[in-house]
């Protein structure tokens, strides 16, 4: 007999979005290969209402009416909560997916998401990187506390499995550094830029398919970088670092020149990220835009993909290359935490 597992969303844009599409094209290999059938109890959103229903959401009806811009109100069999809060406090949902917007300064509203799911007794799951670098150490060992967990795969490369390959098939290392990119859209716009745009073009073309917000700061100053530096930094290296502490430079001072120059030189302009360790002591943890030269692993990386390269006391260069995630994949980095969680339990 099929074991009924329930979810909450926190969060239905994109990725929330993606992640239900997912669940419902995934469901059949989940029940075959762990016999368990999910439902989603719970949807939350910013701007579009919030449904519960303990017998389970129709999510086909679900998406229909998000992708419309429609209110989820309809779909509640019960008394629409107010705020985000009170949904998780009135949830019974056994695991908690959050997808809502990064917030770099501070993490919040979705550390206090993740505690509330937790008190309530769910694991926690984020694409977000702000609880990551604002509250690590308080979320693992409240989850530990309660025999529970908090999983974060999607956060820094959507699918790719960063976080995951620490904590299981690379037992035992020490790392000393990475270098990479992974910021996508700056690395978009960079290779527009080569194609001739300017720079306000660029940004222009990455926001009319979908890759930059309206206001593009977070990515072209650097901000998601450093977040993303931070939390690997904080996380595999053991050193707490906020992203105002990691030294930044976005692109926004690139020029049509300066690309013409880098070409000229058989060389490409990347927004590189680095971070170096030596024991205890952070040496450097950085993002400035960078001249890589053809025999660079980085000077391949186009479009909106990202690639990170790790130093480790046991193996030199260990690199991952994710090509042009999507919110799909972000989703899988969901899915690949939720089935985790449930089978180490």
């Amino acid at each position: 007999m099929a074991r009924q597992v329930t979810l909450a969303m926190v969060g239905f844009g994109n990725v929330g979005r993606a992640f239900a599409r997912l669940l419902l094209r995934k469901q059949p290999e989940l029940l075959k290969q762990f016999g368990w059938q999910v439902i989603v109890t719970g949807i939350v959103t910013g701007r579009h209402g919030a449904a519960i229903n303990p017998g389970g959401i129709n999510l086909n009806h679900a998406l229909e009416l998000s992708e419309r811009g429609q209110s989820l109100n309809v779909l509640s069999a019960q008394p629409v909560p107010q705020n985000t809060l009170e949904f998780l406090y009135a949830s019974s949902a056994e695991v908690m997916i959050e997808t809502s917007p990064v917030n770099h300064l501070t993490g919040q509203p979705a550390i206090d998401h993740i505690k509330a799911a937790l008190q309530k007794g769910m694991h926690a799951i984020t694409a977000n990187k702000g609880p990551v670098v604002h509250a690590y150490k308080e979320l693992t060992e409240m989850a530990a506390t309660r025999g529970k967990r908090f999983l974060f795969e999607a956060a820094v490369m959507d699918g790719a499995p960063i976080f995951s390959l620490f904590r299981g098939s690379l037992p035992a290392v020490n790392l000393l550094g990475f270098r990479g990119i992974l910021n996508s859209t700056t690395n978009y716009i960079l290779g527009e830029m080569e194609q001739g745009r300017t720079f306000e073009e660029a940004v222009r073309q990455a926001q009319a398919i979908g890759i930059a917000e309206t206001d593009p700061s977070a990515d072209v100053d650097g901000w998601d970088a450093a977040i993303k530096v931070a939390a690997l930094v904080t996380v595999l290296m053991g050193i707490p670092l906020k992203p105002q502490e990691v030294e930044r430079q976005g692109i926004r001072d690139l020029t049509p020149e300066h690309i013409a120059e880098a070409r000229a030189a058989g060389e490409r302009w990347k927004l590189v990220c680095t971070a170096r360790r030596q024991g205890d002591l952070l040496l450097e943890a950085r993002v400035r835009p960078e001249r890589v030269s053809a025999d660079s692993p980085l000077y391949a990386i186009g479009g909106t993909s990202s690639y990170v390269e790790f130093q480790l006391d046991v193996l030199p260069g260990l690199g991952i290359v994710e090509s042009n995630p999507g919110p799909e994949t972000t989703a899988y980095g969901l899915l690949a935490d939720l089935i985790n969680a449930l089978r180490h339990q």
